[in-house]
């Protein structure tokens, strides 16, 4: 994502792994949550992380979105019934969605680029998030997945509750997003994502959050938790979307773990990023553009946390 927690740091290097440690490690992916088939994705040997790429509490480039491309319209509300309805197997758990970023950063940069204290130092408030190459914007994306994913939610009977649905003038800042889902008591938090790395790098990945404390920052109530809802996540994000692990980081785990966000830094209940995929490769950003596999991304974002919440 660039997000106000997305991009990694620029001089942090891929992650390369044997084939064994690889297919081991993302084996224990698959027991914990249960893989299924999945055409992965074939892509490149791994490479070097552009700069502002990922998941930061920052940006990756800005880029505007581009009025012709084939999902840049504003997304619709999906499903945003006010009421889960009662005795659902969800019923009584709360879920925190994070959209990241916001659709009208762009037009508050001087706000957006507010240093807030992250426990471990301080980062920009926001981001303006990425684009794919005909400008469809990262915060269009991550709303209209988390609308979906709320849909789906609600139907199983959970308490959601999105940090921005589109009804901000910009942020919030990453400090804010981590309190919202703190405030909340929530049994799981989820911030949505998609990738700003170079053409070649594809496939998803799940950030977790590292063992900090710093500050306002202690994270070691939720790291163990944290690693099974993304554990979870990642398993069945492969069987419903077809995506294949990240090329470009995790080892192809499809896992990452970082001590550098607010989001996950902040945080006193189980959190994790998921970069949904790299919107500046090609093939990937065909993928994010199609409302049928947002659907599917959604879907798969969906049954890791319910698998999560009733173990």
């Amino acid at each position: 994502m660039r997000d106000d927690d997305s991009s990694p740091p620029a001089s942090r290097p891929a992650v390369h792994r044997g084939p064994l440690a690889a297919a081991v490690a993302l084996a224990a992916v698959c027991l914990t949550a249960g893989c299924g088939g999945g055409g992965g994705q074939a892509g490149p040997a791994a490479g070097q992380v552009s700069p502002g790429s990922g998941a930061q509490d920052g940006p990756s480039s800005p880029v505007p979105p581009a009025a012709g491309s084939p999902s840049a319209a504003s997304p619709a509300p999906v499903g945003s019934s006010a009421e889960p309805p009662p005795g659902g197997p969800l019923s009584g758990r709360t879920v925190v969605i994070d959209p990241g970023h916001n659709p009208d950063n762009r037009d508050h940069t001087r706000e957006i680029s507010r240093q807030v204290d992250i426990g471990t130092g301080r980062k920009e408030c926001d981001t303006t998030g990425t684009a794919t190459g005909s400008g469809y914007a990262e915060a269009l994306f991550t709303l209209d997945v988390s609308r979906r994913l709320r849909t789906l939610l609600r139907a199983q009977g959970a308490e959601v509750v999105l940090t921005q649905d589109g009804d901000r003038a910009f942020g919030p800042c990453v400090d804010e997003r981590a309190r919202i889902g703190n405030e909340a008591r929530a049994d799981a938090v989820v911030s949505v994502h998609a990738d700003g790395s170079a053409a070649g790098d594809r496939g998803f990945h799940v950030i977790l959050p590292a063992a900090v404390r710093g500050g306002a920052a202690d994270t070691s109530g939720i790291v163990a938790a944290s690693r099974d809802l993304g554990e979870r996540i990642a398993g069945k994000f492969v069987r419903a979307t077809g995506s294949s692990p990240s090329n470009y980081i995790g080892g192809n785990t499809g896992l990452d773990t970082r001590g550098d966000l607010g989001g996950l830094n902040l945080s006193t209940v189980p959190k994790v990023f998921i970069e949904c995929g790299n919107m500046r490769d090609p093939d990937d950003a065909a993928l994010l553009m199609s409302a049928d596999w947002r659907g599917r991304a959604a879907a798969g974002i969906a049954e890791g946390i319910s698998s999560y919440l009733k173990r």
